[in-house]
């Protein structure tokens, strides 16, 4: 079952429920699939990207990674069961691909966060398979040489599963791209993981975490980086969701024509 948050279809699945589908999959040999981890932010970029929206709707998974979705939900009158914090879901996946004899690919992330948190995760994990990593060069995606690459080093380490950290919506965009030919299982987009999980970047403690603060302490250590993704997307996300629950949400195809309308506009002044 799926809820309705600004035009986005939302699984409503616990975070065990969701570790146990993904682990269920892999293990199947089932055709590839891939799992998008939404926030606020992404529901933002939703209403105004119509192949982003493409993306979310042939996902195996649309899991809330942002509270502030649960909040919305919550308002809304279609609670969902928990957060499934993207991190969180890293770490317990590779756990479980320790156990099992799964192999894991780590795409992305900043230079060397990747390496970092392979390093973490095997001394914590002695069995876990990490069978490479691979940080891409700043605009790799319009090198089809570098794409090319990527796709082969992959394929030839034939993981389980693929971590993507490079930020929504390339990350989504990416994947959604490759996962078919690439052939692995299960691809998740995790954004800043990698670096969270190598220490990269200071997480913020688990009290904040569960107050859903965690997004004001990742501003005042990062404010250069993050403060228009949280000063300015936070307020016009909550009037998102207000405007749907009293019924003035438009759907995401109107919101997309819209949001063009305006872009041509812009270009003709």
């Amino acid at each position: 079952m799926r809820i309705n948050i600004c035009g986005v279809k939302i699984d409503k699945y616990n975070f065990d429920e969701v570790v146990e589908l993904i682990v269920k999959h892999v293990l199947s040999h089932s055709k590839p699939e891939y799992v998008v981890t939404p926030n606020a932010m992404h529901i933002l970029t939703l209403q105004k990207d119509a192949n982003f929206q493409e993306i979310y709707r042939k996902a195996f998974l649309v899991v809330p990674d942002g509270v502030s979705l649960l909040w919305a939900a919550k308002f809304l009158q279609t609670p969902l069961k928990g957060r499934v914090n993207g991190t969180d879901l890293f770490e317990k996946l590779c756990a479980i691909a320790a156990e099992k004899g799964l192999k894991v690919f780590l795409l992305g992330g900043r230079p060397g966060s990747a390496e970092k948190a392979k390093e973490t995760l095997v001394a914590r994990h002695p069995a876990l398979q990490i069978v490479g990593t691979y940080c891409p060069p700043y605009g790799f995606e319009s090198q089809p040489t570098e794409l090319n690459s990527i796709n082969s080093t992959i394929t030839e380490a034939a993981p389980h599963i693929l971590f993507v950290g490079l930020g929504a919506p390339k990350q989504e965009k990416w994947i959604a791209a490759n996962y078919l030919c690439l052939g692995v299982p299960i691809s998740v987009g995790i954004g800043v993981s990698f670096e969270l999980v190598s220490n990269m970047v200071t997480r913020s403690p688990v009290l904040m975490q569960k107050a859903g603060l965690e997004w004001l302490f990742r501003l005042l250590v990062e404010p250069g980086r993050l403060w228009k993704r949280y000063i300015l997307g936070n307020p016009a996300f909550v009037w998102l969701v207000l405007k749907q629950r009293l019924g003035l949400f438009n759907s995401l195809s109107q919101n997309l024509d819209c949001a063009n309308s305006n872009e041509s506009t812009h270009k003709a002044k």
